[in-house]
């Protein structure tokens, strides 16, 4: 099959901000026989990326494709046509299913940067079945949603005994700004809340559950961690489940596996005020004209300056305890909505399309599809995933 396809990746949305940073990257660190392609509806726009692209790398020279992602006869010619798509069009509740239908149809692997639940459930009942068959990996939230999260606890597990009950807790800090997409995906998922738990229910509904073994949430509860120097508050993201369905996959997250993830805040008044906010964006997003307001203060096409950029940074810091032993391990790198989500999904496409990967297809999780090549790919991107301390327990 491979030996049919005309390229080995395809990116999808290069001409937004997230997709100029991934394609940015790409350009700079691609093996340099890599044949690839930039897609898009607009090619003056995608000339001016690849022109862009030619000006500041030596690295490989993409292609240009024109395709509407609503056009389905057009991304069935995409996903033919390479080994692997990556996406940032989004919302992807609103623009992704033609292309993720493609994929799963051709036996092409797939990689995006979706945070959406419902966009994840709905691909899962509609496509999983489909690609399992047909050998296409379907791996969403590749870039801060899930990444540090599902491959910190995969990572944080590696430093545990096997075969015995683990505990795992995150802490995520940052101090990152978000973009006019980030902005518009989290606005689409308030006012689709009926909608989303809708889709999360069918998926339970059709969903095996793993034999003989138990995956749990940890209780959500409001606390001071003394030792962490903050107040945890439960994140009801996309990253805790994400985590839960790598141990449901992964034997190695042993009989009985808990998560919990979590936000730390050094002050409650902070998370007062986030929680007022979130609230606020929620209650307005409901109605269809409150929701058109919102949505025009952030343009999809906006990010935070390079300047910006280079001044955040994120820290999800990890407590894992099992078989007698404790261990606090960091994930860490910069700006994590931006420049190390471009990252993040770059490597995510360039370790689907050249890595030895574990035999496994269908929608997947990053660390079920990609694992220690992936981990050991972010680590030399200048990702940090370190063992800060490991100690006896009980």
């Amino acid at each position: 099959m491979e030996g049919q396809r005309q390229f080995d990746l395809v990116l999808f949305g290069a001409t937004g901000f997230t997709g100029g940073l991934t394609a940015d990257y790409l350009a700079a660190n691609a093996p340099a026989e890599m044949r690839w392609a930039l897609v898009g509806r607009n090619r003056s726009k995608l000339e001016a990326v690849a022109a862009r692209l030619a000006a500041n790398s030596e690295g490989p020279k993409p292609e240009i494709v024109v395709a509407d992602a609503a056009d389905r006869e057009a991304m069935r010619r995409v996903a033919e046509s390479t080994r692997v798509v990556v996406t940032t069009v989004g919302p992807y509740i609103l623009y992704g299913e033609p292309l993720v239908a493609a994929c799963a149809a051709a036996g092409t692997d797939y990689a995006d940067l979706t945070g959406e639940p419902e966009f994840v459930d709905r691909m899962w009942a509609e496509h999983h079945a489909e690609a399992e068959r047909n050998g296409a990996r379907l791996v969403h939230c590749c870039g801060f949603d899930s990444i540090p999260h599902d491959l910190g606890a995969y990572f944080t597990v590696q430093q545990l005994p096997e075969g015995v009950p683990l505990e795992v807790n995150g802490y995520v800090r940052s101090n990152a700004t978000f973009s006019g997409g980030t902005f518009h995906s989290a606005i689409n998922a308030f006012g689709r809340a009926r909608k989303t738990l809708a889709a999360n229910k069918e998926r339970k509904r059709l969903e095996q559950r793993p034999s003989g073994r138990s995956i749990h949430s940890a209780p959500a509860r409001v606390r001071r961690e003394r030792e962490l120097g903050g107040w945890a508050v439960p994140l009801p993201t996309i990253d805790g489940p994400i985590v839960l369905r790598s141990a449901a996959a992964l034997e190695r997250y042993g009989p009985d596996f808990t998560y919990g993830h979590n936000l730390l805040a050094k002050h409650l008044t902070s998370v007062g005020a986030l929680g007022v906010g979130v609230g606020t964006g929620f209650t307005l997003a409901q109605l269809p004209p409150t929701r058109k307001l919102l949505l025009k203060m952030k343009s999809p096409g906006e990010g935070p300056s390079e300047a910006k950029r280079a001044q955040s940074w994120f820290k999800v810091r990890f407590v894992g305890e099992g078989g007698g032993r404790r261990v606090v391990t960091e994930v860490s790198g910069g700006d994590p909505g931006y420049s190390e989500t471009s990252k993040m999904l770059a490597e995510s496409g360039l370790c689907l399309a050249f890595d030895d990967l574990p035999d496994r297809s269908g929608q997947l999780t990053t660390a079920a599809a990609m694992g220690d090549p992936l981990l050991e790919r972010l680590q030399k991107a200048g990702i940090e995933f370190r063992l800060i301390e490991t100690s006896a327990n009980g």
